[in-house]
């Protein structure tokens, strides 16, 4: 499948480039559900055919809790797709219960939630895969994502600065990797698409409504009229090497 070629080329540089994988690692996949997880997790297993690294696989999803929040009461999922995408692909898959939801939209009524949500995420993330033996967590963010976040936090925290392609979290003693930062969302995409990936639905009731939405929407509207607005964001990042980031 050209799509899949095509993805794996860019997670096979990132990877290499950033010395991401070594053997003997045991590699917890963050799975929500979403395009980029599953897209992540089957690169990942068919990476790790060709790539000469002795690593390990397991896909964990952390259940946000939205069906035990009053507030939104969303159907349970059973995560049943992703199960059987599992088995073909020959991976564990745990399913982890927590009540993130319940804590940000019930107890705490943030009024802006996704900061608090992904230091919970995070955390429970990482105590979940250090219960699981990994040394190391594999998180969906693209080239894409990098070029964002990047933007928002020199719009609204006057810094300029990313999250990293390689994290050490020195609580927990993880790393946390980040094997799209050299693929487009739009390749992601073509091959989700084309795989039929069984892509789960957000109950959160923040999804699509947020600065990190507001400003995918600003930048993809400049890139029509300036091509190449986000090569060159990513490319200050590398230039600059700034947080953990390489040029060429």
């Amino acid at each position: 499948m050209k799509e899949l070629q095509k993805l794996l080329s860019r997670v096979r540089a990132a990877v290499e480039k950033y010395k991401m994988l070594s053997d003997g690692d045991r590699v917890a996949v963050g799975v929500s559900g979403g395009k980029d997880s599953l897209a992540l997790l089957v690169s990942l297993v068919e990476l790790r055919k060709f790539l000469g690294v002795d690593f390990e696989i397991i896909a964990l999803t952390l259940d946000m809790g939205f069906h035990i929040s009053p507030s939104i009461n969303a159907p349970k999922c059973d995560h049943e797709e992703i199960r059987e995408l599992c088995r073909r692909l020959g991976v564990e898959y745990i399913v982890k219960q927590t009540e993130i939801a319940k804590v940000i939209f019930d107890i705490r009524k943030e009024n802006n939630p996704c900061s608090l949500c992904s230091r919970m995420r995070r955390g429970s993330l990482a105590d979940a895969a250090k219960e699981l033996g990994c040394n190391k967590i594999a998180l969906g963010h693209h080239f894409d994502d990098a070029a964002e976040t990047t933007m928002l936090n020199l719009f609204f925290e006057g810094r300029f600065g990313c999250f990293s392609p390689v994290t050490y979290m020195s609580r927990s003693d993880m790393y946390v990797i980040r094997p799209f930062v050299m693929t487009q969302e739009k390749v992601i995409k073509s091959f989700v698409k084309k795989a039929s990936l069984p892509v789960e639905e957000s109950p959160c009731p923040a999804d699509g409504n947020t600065q990190r939405a507001a400003m995918k929407e600003y930048l993809f509207t400049f890139d029509r009229e300036h091509r190449g607005l986000y090569r060159r964001i990513v490319g200050a990042l590398e230039r600059g090497e700034i947080d953990g980031w390489k040029g060429d």
